[in-house]
């Protein structure tokens, strides 16, 4: 043979080769590509839902959205009472001080002794108080021999108690101590026995 056509033969057999090799690398692409096709099939089997399930879940979402929402009406609605309720707690804090000192007029009056002043002074006081009382304030009663509680009550001093059974008790009431709804907007201030 010559040269000529052993590179021919040689050319024929290496693109045979690359042939084959082609084939070989086509049919395992081929391959690779349905195992892929068929797990992204599994997977997408896995995934399907019956009518069923989803009807289920789209039922939990819209009972958790409805009680989500009913929480949120419930809680507002206390917040806005609440904010009702105590709405002037700033214009009422700020009267009890003239309140206090309407009080200690009508005792200065009465020593006095003028009961036309001290009926029109009385009449003030009651009217001021009827309103405050219709606001939602309250008197916190606090009277001598009361067991003292430092949760509602404010300590301004400590004297010696005039008997042995009133050590920890009230002794006297400096400043009343008023309640506005359930929250105490001012501690009456006491002497307790020591």
């Amino acid at each position: 043979m010559s040269k000529k056509n052993k590179n021919t033969k040689e050319d024929i057999n290496m693109e045979e080769t690359t042939d084959n090799t082609t084939t070989q690398e086509k049919v395992e692409t081929k391959t690779e590509e349905k195992v892929e096709d068929k797990i992204e099939v599994e997977v997408k089997e896995e995934v399907v839902e019956t009518p069923e399930e989803i009807l289920q879940k789209e039922k939990d979402k819209y009972l958790r959205l409805f009680a989500e929402f009913e929480n949120y009406k419930k809680r507002t609605s206390k917040e806005r009472i609440e904010l009702f309720r105590t709405a002037g707690k700033d214009v009422i804090v700020s009267i009890i001080p003239v309140l206090d000192d309407l009080e200690r007029g009508l005792l200065e009056i009465k020593k006095e002794g003028n009961d036309k002043i001290l009926q029109g002074v009385t009449l003030i006081s009651d009217k001021l108080k009827s309103i405050l009382t219709l606001k939602g304030l309250e008197k916190i009663e606090v009277k001598a021999g009361d067991t003292f509680d430092a949760e509602i009550h404010e300590a301004i001093t400590q004297i010696p108690a005039p008997t042995e059974d009133m050590k920890g008790k009230i002794i006297d009431n400096i400043e009343q101590g008023y309640k506005l709804g359930d929250k105490i907007i001012r501690f009456p201030k006491v002497v307790i026995g020591q």
